[in-house]
């Protein structure tokens, strides 16, 4: 099985990704990867979750070497002013992307810690886009005129606060504030108050900008695209 995982090796480095990565975005044990390289051996069950959770990797690659890494993708995405694109970024050509009532899961942070327990109310087919786990309406005005309340955005979680943020781009976060969760989008930027400090920046006006410390933020998502329905009635 050596083959395969130099395969998988291959595309993780073409991902930007680790063992350690790997194992929280596809929900499996830690270390299980590098176990798995010593054994030489890795479950169906865990392979199966590796191409369901990154399903621009094509299998038979993976398996035998054969055709391409990647799964036959339309690139040419069409200009719009909702998504919002990152050079990494992967464009997958379908995908079915939950909708979740954020205040029904009581929070960001309930959310997507128990994301797998919780029940869409419904789910978003939009190809060609980046990839995403999940998608919830926003409230606020916080980023008008880009965003509105009633606005759906869809996210990419991430966990390492200090080392995968984007800066300039735009995240949904849950800070504690006087042992309360706040949720909003923001652009994140760099704090002139150091690196424990970062800068949360609006886009409407009327909003200032306000620097936290890392150590507050409970949970961040980028946002990757946005959905508006205008409705004449």
């Amino acid at each position: 099985m050596t083959d395969f995982f130099n395969r998988l090796d291959k595309y993780m480095s073409y991902s930007g990704l680790n063992d350690n990565k790997l194992t929280i975005e596809v929900n499996i044990s830690n270390g299980l990867i590098g176990k798995a390289r010593k054994r030489g051996a890795l479950s169906q069950d865990n392979i199966s979750k590796i191409l369901h959770c990154y399903d621009d990797l094509d299998a038979n690659w993976l398996f035998t070497g054969e055709g391409q890494m990647l799964k036959q993708q339309n690139y040419n995405l069409k200009e719009a002013k909702d998504v919002y694109q990152l050079k990494s970024d992967r464009l997958v050509d379908e995908q079915f992307i939950p909708l979740y009532n954020l205040e029904a899961s009581a929070g960001l942070v309930e959310l997507f810690q128990n994301h797998n327990d919780l029940k869409p109310i419904d789910t978003i087919h939009i190809p060609n886009l980046p990839k995403c786990d999940g998608a919830v309406f926003i409230t606020g005005d916080s980023m008008y005129p880009l965003l509105k309340s009633g606005d759906i955005v869809a996210y990419k979680q991430i966990t390492d606060f200090e080392n995968d943020i984007f800066w300039g781009e735009m995240y949904l976060i849950s800070i504690e504030i006087a042992g309360e969760e706040y949720i909003s989008v923001k652009y994140i930027q760099k704090s002139e108050k150091g690196d424990q400090y970062i800068k949360l920046v609006s886009k409407n006006e009327h909003h200032q900008s306000k620097d936290v410390k890392i150590n507050k933020v409970r949970a961040m998502a980028l946002i990757k695209a946005s959905i508006r329905i205008n409705s004449m009635g």
